[in-house]
């Protein structure tokens, strides 16, 4: 190749470099040859930390009502937001317990103990882990083997909790500790389980073996018309990354 043409070879690069290199300010991304993918530029930094300014109630229940939040967003536009609150939240606390509880017996598959109820905002029965609202002198640990035992009739042993987590952001100012039980199945006490429910409660105890956790819930999902709580289907995805065997990885294609 003579010198001349390489030059020009060179020229002509820079050239579609230089077209290809957006930087327009109006598209908000940089793309580069070859990347297909759009970066976006980062956006100006907030002048305001976003704070609620007004909370107004509009409608009130027993257990729930609804509010109209006033807040400043991060560059102060004042903004309003319908939030639904419950009227049972104890003072420096989550509003309720989730219960992630595991059943060990003598030559048994250990078994997640689950909860099926018919609940009407969804107008069908749904599966969830046991759970309740945290009463007044509680804390998620003892609110957790309450419910546990009222739901269930199982009588276990708390063996972690989360921090205060939220449930539904964007609709509701709800949250929840999930809190880790182990069950011992041998106990006298858990061989014959007794429920407690309280009148207008109707519940239903299911017991999912651990290592087929997604596969049992993805064949209840088949056979009845039930929906999943989003905890649960969740959880069930990360037992089966635990239990996933590397030699059934599938080989991907070129």
């Amino acid at each position: 190749m003579t010198f001349g043409v390489a030059v020009k070879i060179r020229e002509l690069l820079l050239t579609c470099d230089q077209k290809t290199l957006n930087l327009d300010a109006e598209q908000s991304y940089v793309s580069f040859p070859g990347d297909s993918t759009k970066k976006m530029n980062s956006p100006s930094k907030s002048t305001t930390i976003p704070r609620v300014v007004k909370e107004e109630v509009i409608a009130s229940g027993k257990w729930l009502k609804l509010e109209e939040t006033t807040y400043v967003d991060p560059v102060g536009e004042t903004r309003v937001w319908e939030t639904v609150k419950r009227t049972t939240r104890q003072t420096n606390a989550a509003d309720g317990v989730g219960i992630i509880a595991l059943l060990k017996r003598t030559l048994h598959k250990d078994c997640v103990v689950m909860v099926k109820q018919f609940r009407p905002p969804i107008g069908c029965c749904t599966l969830e882990f046991p759970a309740g609202l945290i009463d007044s002198g509680e804390n998620a640990e003892t609110a957790a083997l309450r419910e546990l035992k009222e739901e269930t009739g199982y009588k276990g042993e708390v063996v972690g909790v989360t921090p205060v987590t939220c449930l539904d952001p964007g609709l509701s100012n709800c949250t929840t500790q999930i809190v880790m039980v182990n069950i011992n199945g041998d106990d006298m006490e858990n061989t014959n389980p007794t429920q407690q429910l309280g009148d207008g409660e109707f519940v239903d105890v299911l017991l999912i073996p651990l290592d087929e956790f997604q596969k049992k819930i993805d064949d209840l999902i088949k056979k009845e018309k039930i929906v999943v709580d989003s905890k649960v289907y969740i959880y069930g995805m990360g037992m089966s990354q635990a239990f996933f065997k590397p030699n059934e990885l599938r080989v991907l294609k070129q």
